[in-house]
């Protein structure tokens, strides 16, 4: 029969228990709401057109088509019809290692992400086990009745589990998962920019050999013209001047060509480590030579407000800010109590002869009667921390409006980037047209002093003029037919085109990835990249 003391101490722990439980309930439900801001995309200017007018530059005569073609920007160089220039860009896309790290960027912030869901279960889970022999001084305090020799084992597991009550692992999850989706859009950004560089570095290249062969004309031209001068010198017509003249002329024109030679090497170089070659590689793949890409007529450069969907390094410049709001909740919830779940499991046994039960051996460990366990909650609270928990809560906090700021300057200088590429774009074009016109003329002229100048009609410096000024034209023409080119690719490149190349592909090459779950236990990432995948509405969440 138990006594009324005994049965209330018994209702009492009852009681105390039921509590208990019922804390722990509204603890691991998560009741609370997560402390901290909830990420706002943060308003940035943008126009609704753009500044650069496409149609005829003032006073110009050349117009510029718009199209809205959203495969035209995905895929723009394809618009060039050069089909050389489309495999440079897909093996870029295969072989360049710097995009390769970025794709590996990706995997470890996907690593990252799975430490900080692993935080929301038990974040400390161990086995242990242990054997010891002890031995006691006799001259020890307490040890006429102890057991001084004896040898000890114990198998346990022990758990400890901070329950996300403020949700600072849940931030925590938040942070991770949007610094991996900014790596995704780095990504995105370095494939924007790897495209455009090797179709500039291509169209770099072409151009400087069209320059070069335009020189060696010219020298052919130039050395004709030395021949009539010392021709009609021995004629006793004209005096040495002509002659030193023309080879002046000559010579100065056979200079220019050393250093084009060195900036095709060095574009050549170049575009072989874009490519993940060595140089010696670059000249088998571009052959002997070819034409300056022609770019498309039409342009498709959409709304200024189209932008913030498809430019990459805007998307990034979003998420790392909607990262950084995330721990602003995580350092915010260190200003409150953090609840605990302890708890211990295990066996033990002793060859003590001195035991509760009159005597024990070791080999008992796994007896129902060696159980031992411990468990219930705990409480911790930071306080007298003197400022540095709220001080951290400031610093994540200038961190956040810091690159709420930096998302809106990134806005602005993709606008900007854009209306400079077609500010450049359109007036290329009319410098073409005009220069087309000045070598014309300018060929023209030689045509006309040479003849003249046989005949005796003029004197020799209308034939230098003209040979100078046909050098000059032919030179220009060529090299602003490949700024016109280059010009188009920076539009492009300015839009956020050609990260779309990698849609639907892994991030790390196959060969890289088997060389890695060789040496490493990747589980199913490597095989699961494909679903790294953020939607271009990932960061308006």
């Amino acid at each position: 029969m138990v006594s009324g003391g005994a049965e209330a101490r018994n209702n009492g722990g009852i009681r105390l228990r039921s509590a208990l439980l019922a804390l722990l309930l509204s603890l691991l439900s998560g009741g609370c709401a997560m402390i901290g801001p909830d990420f706002q995309r943060p308003q940035a200017p943008v126009a609704e057109h753009w500044a650069t007018s496409l149609d005829k530059a003032d006073g110009g005569s050349v117009a510029t088509p718009i199209r809205a073609d959203e495969e035209q920007v995905s895929q723009w160089w394809k618009a060039f019809n050069d089909p050389l220039l489309d495999s440079l860009i897909e093996e870029a896309y295969r072989q360049n290692l710097d995009l390769q790290m970025a794709g590996l960027r990706i995997l470890e912030a996907r690593a990252r992400l799975g430490i900080a869901t692993g935080n929301l279960y038990p974040q400390q889970q161990s086995l242990n086990a242990g054997f010891g022999a002890v031995g006691i001084s006799e001259n020890a305090a307490n040890s006429a009745a102890a057991d001084l020799n004896y040898t000890d084992g114990s198998v346990g597991f022990d758990a400890a589990w901070e329950l996300d009550f403020w949700g600072k692992f849940r931030r925590g999850v938040q942070a991770t998962d949007a610094n991996m989706n900014a790596a995704v859009a780095a990504y995105d950004s370095y494939l924007v920019t790897l495209t455009a560089e090797v179709a500039r570095t291509y169209i770099l290249v072409r151009t400087l050999e069209e320059r070069i062969s335009v020189a060696q004309a010219n020298v052919a031209i130039q050395r004709r013209s030395l021949r009539i001068s010392e021709a009609r010198f021995k004629g006793g017509l004209v005096t040495e001047l002509d002659v030193q003249q023309a080879r002046n002329l000559l010579a100065n024109t056979q200079a220019v060509i050393p250093a084009f030679k060195a900036s095709l090497r060095q574009a050549k170089n170049s575009l072989a480590v874009l490519l993940g070659k060595p140089p010696q590689q670059i000249d088998r793949i571009l052959g002997s030579g070819g034409d300056i890409p022609v770019p498309p007529v039409e342009v498709a450069v959409g709304m200024p407000a189209e932008l913030l969907r498809r430019r990459p390094d805007v998307r990034q410049a979003e998420l790392q800010a909607k990262a950084q709001s995330a721990l602003v909740g995580v350092a915010k919830a260190d200003l409150y109590p953090h609840f605990t779940l302890l708890g211990s499991v295990g066996l033990r046994a002793s060859d003590s002869a001195l035991s509760a039960t009159g005597g024990s051996n070791i080999g008992d460990v796994f007896e129902g009667n060696s159980l031992e366990y411990f468990a219930g909650p705990a409480v911790s609270w930071d306080i007298f921390n003197y400022g540095r928990i709220k001080n951290q809560v400031r610093m994540q906090d200038a961190r956040l409006q810091q690159l709420l700021i930096n998302y809106q300057n990134t806005v602005l200088r993709a606008a900007q980037d854009v209306e400079d590429a077609l500010a450049g774009l359109v007036n290329d074009r009319q410098r073409l047209v005009y220069l087309r016109q000045a070598e014309k003329a300018a060929q023209r002229s030689v045509d006309l002093a040479l003849l003249q100048y046989r005949e005796g009609l003029v004197d020799f410096q209308r034939v230098l003029d003209a040979l100078r000024y046909l050098s000059s034209a032919q030179d220009k023409l060529s090299a602003i037919r490949g700024d016109e080119s280059i010009s188009m690719v920076r539009v492009y490149k300015a839009l956020g085109g050609g990260w779309q190349l990698r849609r639907g592909q892994p991030f790390v090459a196959s060969e890289t990835a088997a060389a890695m779950e060789e040496r490493t236990d990747w589980g199913d990432l490597l095989k699961q990249q494909n679903r790294i995948e953020p939607s271009v509405e990932t960061a308006r969440q």
